[in-house]
């Protein structure tokens, strides 16, 4: 081997043995998040899932899944709750605004949503309703097909059926 190309592949591992080993070389950058920062985002976490189980909660009532008595006692809750949420966020992060009670920025942040929601549907909604046609066309379908069960093992069989395919008994 010429002493040029040895110069050269020695050249490239140098090179390569420095770009792997940079991360060891350069200084750790401090990443830390304050304290107050770590609160004030858990706080405003926990204020998004509150807003989103009201929103579940309304949308179950409306559609009947929750039982009208239990309705108000679950609502009451989680704007109890949210109530205390936005207070810590207060506490946390002072805002040069009027004074409004906790239960109507709840509401107010809640109805802000329901507004989001109602400008940008879910694009999947005319998808879900072509889907349920096509499930709702197959099951009629194979409910024309259906021509009950065998009567001698309980298979089911189809109209056209003249034999069982399970047992080969004979069908009328």
């Amino acid at each position: 081997m010429e002493l040029g190309a040895i110069f050269l592949i020695l050249a490239l591992f140098v090179l390569v043995g420095l770009f792997v080993s940079q991360p060891f070389f350069e200084k750790r950058r401090a990443y830390a998040v304050s304290i107050q920062e770590h609160d004030l985002s858990h706080w405003l976490a926990e204020r998004d899932r509150l807003l989103t189980a009201l929103q579940e909660l309304d949308f179950d009532h409306v559609l009947g899944k929750i039982p009208p008595e239990d309705y108000p006692n679950m609502r009451t809750a989680l704007l109890t709750q949210a109530a205390d949420v936005l207070r810590h966020i207060d506490e946390l992060q002072p805002q040069n605004q009027p004074a409004l009670d906790a239960e109507s920025r709840v509401e107010a942040a809640l109805a802000a949503r329901r507004v989001d929601f109602a400008a940008h549907p879910p694009s999947n909604a005319l998808q879900e309703d072509e889907l349920e046609a096509r499930i709702a066309a197959r099951r009629a379908q194979r409910s024309e097909k259906s021509g009950g069960f065998c009567p001698n093992c309980g298979k089911p069989i189809l109209r056209t059926d003249r034999f069982c395919p399970a047992c080969g008994k004979a069908i009328r």
